[in-house]
């Protein structure tokens, strides 16, 4: 992945998606040979000259300074996780530190894997940002069990199992939706750590391998991840459709902890419910090998 070419495609793509109307300029007669804002329009909203915004776009972010960034920022409109990736990118062009210098190495602590089991009725798992799961409570070990079915090498990693597992259509029913979620907070992440080789042997290859990400991966989208809702389709229990709370750890910098759960009196949470009867009798039996502690892996360099 190149910087430059990030930074070109990124505010290429943001420009492109708005018409001079939605940016409050007057609507020219004639032509237009692109699709959204013309650059010298953004350079005439964020208050530069029209051969500074033209170098900036090229990839020349390193020496813009953050009143610039928030102008254009402005201009181009972007939404909270853009405008941090905005940032982001700044700061790789520069090669100045990202926002998260230091990021956990080595097993979770205890204390950690101690909150993540008392969470007995909920799905709960950590996991980095590239998406590898590094440590889940028993049911969310039940909930991701089509992740650990096939003897997938752990940390199983959810990107890797969606786009190239011939299950990973069919766990996920919300197909577009599940694509956008996770190809935009691998892009996210992706500007956060633009050297995490780890991630970038990832991305290299999800884009060799599926279409559909290489798609995807194209639009430059990026996204925060805090709460929302999810539908599953488990393999034991069927569809269900879960709210979760994703809670960034902040003595693990760059390890977020992700809890499933459903109101009471719903029937997914009679479905969660089923989930938990199904996981104690694959534990009783070890038919799906779940583990009576939270499954962690504690490589040095895999978080």
């Amino acid at each position: 992945m190149s910087t430059a070419s990030d930074i070109r495609e990124f505010l290429g793509s943001r420009r492109a998606r708005i018409t001079p109307q939605q940016a409050g300029l007057p609507a020219y007669g004639g032509n237009r040979r692109v699709p959204g804002l013309r650059r010298e329009e953004v350079a005439l909203l964020a208050g530069v000259s029209i051969d500074y915004y033209v170098r900036l776009e090229r990839g020349h972010l390193a020496g813009a300074s953050e009143e610039v960034l928030d102008a254009l920022a402005n201009a181009l409109q972007l939404d909270d996780a853009e405008r941090a990736h905005l940032y982001d990118l700044a700061r790789a062009a520069a090669h100045r530190p990202a926002r998260r210098t230091k990021r956990a190495r080595g097993p979770l602590p205890d204390s950690v894997l101690r909150v993540l089991r008392s969470m007995g009725e909920c799905p709960a798992f950590i996991r980095n940002g590239r998406l590898d799961v590094l440590a889940t409570n028993p049911l969310g070990r039940a909930l991701y069990s089509p992740l650990y079915a096939t003897g997938a090498r752990e940390p199983v990693n959810i990107a890797r199992f969606q786009f190239l597992d011939p299950t990973g259509r069919e766990f996920f029913p919300h197909w577009e939706e599940a694509v956008n979620t996770t190809v935009s907070l691998l892009r996210t992440e992706a500007g956060r750590a633009p050297h995490d080789t780890g991630l970038t042997g990832l991305i290299g290859e999800l884009v060799t391998r599926s279409d559909e990400f290489r798609t995807a991966w194209a639009r430059h989208n990026v996204r925060l991840h805090h709460t929302g809702r999810k539908a599953f389709h488990h393999p034991a229990v069927g569809v269900l459709a879960l709210d979760f709370d994703a809670m960034e750890l902040p003595a693990q910098p760059g390890l977020t902890l992700t809890a499933y759960s459903a109101a009471p009196g719903t029937p997914d949470h009679d479905t969660l419910r089923l989930l938990a009867t199904w996981a104690a009798t694959e534990h009783a039996t070890g038919a799906d090998g779940l583990p009576g502690k939270p499954s962690t892996d504690t490589t040095s360099g895999s978080h």
